[in-house]
């Protein structure tokens, strides 16, 4: 399920840090927490993984935050005190008012050791899915946030990947599957997939490469990158479009990346 939050701050020209990933993901974990500890201590200590798998998912992501804003050295001074925010989740349609009630008029403060910028959310919709009747949907989706996209290299780390090249789509494919079995088990993922299809479709502009700094500043500091300014052309039974709309694409999904949206049907 995802939700548009509408987001106010009373503040005058708040400053924001550029990256804001890390502590908008800790405060979307602390609002669950407070409603529902077990399902907040879940995700953040053990998450959806498939068995024998030491790989979690959270199953979650957000979008980038809309709004206009100009940047300033490491931090983004915004130009109007309205902000909108995605959140999506994968859980059960039966859930949907029990989450938008935990985010209704919430106080989200996004903050590190130089600024801090609080909104108030006024406003939660749940979003459509844009499903037809058929148990095949095909759409075209459009990056809300960073798509993170890599191959796991000799040192244990991402070597990050370019829409443009050949690697991408066979990996984001891969991340996909991971994701479903760690949900719905091996049983019928063959015949899920069997259907499957994924495709990039560039704009005349190239992909836009973004670096991303994961909790900036500590020790544990991590720096991966993603992209934006392209598309992706879906294919695929209706369970599995709706875990990848839910979930996000590629990595890195519950600290904001890969979140995606319906730009429309094929």
């Amino acid at each position: 399920m995802r939700f548009l939050l509408k987001l106010h701050s009373d503040q005058h020209k708040p400053l924001l840090p550029v990256n804001y990933q890390y502590p908008l993901s800790a405060v979307i974990y602390k609002i669950l927490a407070n409603a529902d500890a077990a399902y907040a201590a879940f995700l953040h200590d053990t998450g959806y993984r498939k068995e024998g798998s030491l790989k979690a998912f959270k199953l979650f992501t957000f979008s980038d935050l809309k709004t206009p804003f100009t940047i300033q050295g490491d931090r983004l001074l915004l130009l109007t005190p309205h902000a909108e925010l995605q959140v999506c989740f994968h859980l059960p349609q039966a859930s949907e008012n029990f989450v938008k009630g935990l985010f209704m008029n919430q106080r989200i403060e996004i903050a590190d050791k130089k600024s801090r910028v609080a909104f108030s959310v006024t406003g939660v919709e749940a979003l459509p899915n844009g499903f037809t009747g058929e148990p095949v949907q095909e759409m075209v989706l459009q990056p809300l946030s960073p798509v993170v996209c890599g191959i796991i290299n000799e040192n244990k780390h991402y070597t990050f990947l370019s829409p443009e090249q050949p690697e991408f789509i066979p990996q984001l494919m891969h991340n996909w599957k991971e994701k479903y079995k760690a949900v719905y088990g091996e049983e019928h993922m063959d015949a899920v997939f069997e259907k499957a299809e994924m495709e990039v479709l560039l704009y005349k502009n190239p992909p836009k490469s973004r670096l991303i700094w994961i909790k900036a500043g500590t020790e544990a500091e991590t720096k991966i990158r993603g992209f934006v300014n392209f598309r992706l052309s879906v294919k695929g039974m209706r369970e599995a479009v709706e875990l990848l709309l839910n979930a996000g694409a590629g990595v890195y999904n519950a600290q904001g990346m890969g979140c995606v949206g319906v730009e429309h049907k094929n």
